[in-house]
């Protein structure tokens, strides 16, 4: 971070952090959380597109303390893993968020050989998931959906946050094949999902034989031609992420759109609602999770600019952190989550106002660039 920037608050939100972590591991363990509902999270299984965070996390705070306790859990989380790598049909174009932040972290981290051939093997399944028709990675593996095709054509904004698992790859490698997917997709991306607003699409469905753009689907979001609050997001941080790779201007000039986008249509407290075209704000639940990885991804695009443009960035993401930190974290163990107030799949009824696990990750990670550790495990 530029210097005068740093606040008294981050530390001290950092050591909340460091505190509580360290007492929901006695009870999490090697699990995979994913919602909290009455103060405790749930164990989902290891295929889940969710289950990287709570080891990312713990990959965080290792970094930070050195606790052994936390890294052997994020390594045996780790492990548990192997159960989806080599069954096809267990895996999605999700896994950038299970093994960027369990594999790739521990490489970065440990030299772990083994975490980087895992994280090499995911990279492969996900670039096997290539359309060359239409330029895009497929999102799932259903194929009994309600379109002609199933869900063979489908993308979604998610998977811009999988995309650097790929250029890692192409890294680690010296092959850019990874990249030159990767940076396909990007650019399928910028031309299909973003409006002139800033405003983002969820998923895109193409014919998978032409690679013709069929059209638009509401998904988690509201309506087709709405925006959805946390595809936003995913959009912001990927493709700041795709310029942290590449320095393709093109990428961080679309970053800065949806940006501009997400900060100014949001609420006084900064923690948007769940959709940003919502008929009606009134009893709307919030989405604490984009606000979180918003945060985290407006921090790596003032990285990315000189000093004085991206102060404008970093500003943002402080005051949104300054926001949940003040009104929204939950520091003691009355509830196992960080952050509660994230809305999952609304359009389904499905997990609104808890705590998220991804919500928690970001918002953790975004503390950690405030004080310093700007190496991405993305």
């Amino acid at each position: 971070m530029s210097a005068g920037t740093y606040d008294l608050w981050i530390d001290e939100a950092w050591s909340k952090v460091v505190a509580k972590v360290g007492q929901t591991s006695k009870t999490i363990g090697a699990g995979f959380p994913h919602v909290s509902k009455e103060g405790k999270y749930d164990c989902t299984d290891p295929q889940g597109w969710t289950s990287g965070f709570w080891p990312g996390l713990l990959w965080l705070l290792y970094r930070d303390t050195n606790n052994e306790e936390l890294k052997q859990l994020a390594e045996q989380c780790e492990s548990k893993m192997d159960v989806c790598i080599d069954e096809y049909t267990r895996l999605h174009h999700d896994v950038g968020f299970m093994w960027s932040l369990t594999s790739v972290a521990n490489y970065k981290l440990t030299g772990s050989e083994e975490s980087k051939l895992r994280a090499l093997k995911v990279a492969a399944w996900l670039a096997g998931r290539f359309n060359l028709k239409g330029n895009f990675i497929r999102a799932w593996n259903q194929s009994n959906w309600e379109s002609a095709n199933g869900n063979t054509g489908w993308a979604i904004i998610d998977c811009m946050m999988n995309l650097s698992l790929l250029f890692w790859a192409s890294e680690e490698t010296r092959d850019p094949r990874f990249k030159h997917i990767a940076e396909a997709h990007a650019h399928m991306v910028m031309r299909e999902f973003i409006r002139a607003d800033g405003s983002v699409y969820h998923i895109v469905e193409f014919d998978p034989e032409t690679g013709e753009r069929v059209g638009a689907l509401g998904g988690q979001g509201f309506a087709p031609e709405s925006a959805w609050a946390r595809g936003t997001t995913w959009a912001l941080y990927g493709l700041a992420l795709c310029y942290h790779y590449t320095k393709n201007d093109v990428y961080l000039q679309a970053s800065k759109k949806v940006a501009h986008f997400f900060l100014a249509n949001l609420p006084e407290d900064l923690v948007p609602y769940w959709d940003f075209r919502l008929t009606t704000q009134e009893g709307a639940p919030r989405d604490s999770s984009a606000a979180a990885i918003a945060a985290s991804g407006l921090l790596l695009l003032a990285d990315s600019l000189p000093a004085e443009e991206g102060r404008l960035y970093e500003t943002s993401a402080k005051r949104i952190l300054k926001s949940m930190v003040d009104h929204y974290a939950i520091w003691d163990t009355s509830d196992e989550a960080i952050l509660p107030h994230g809305t999952g799949h609304w359009p389904a009824n499905k997990n609104i106002d808890v705590g998220l696990i991804y919500g928690d990750y970001y918002f953790v990670e975004a503390i950690a660039k405030l004080r310093g550790q700007t190496d991405l495990f993305w």
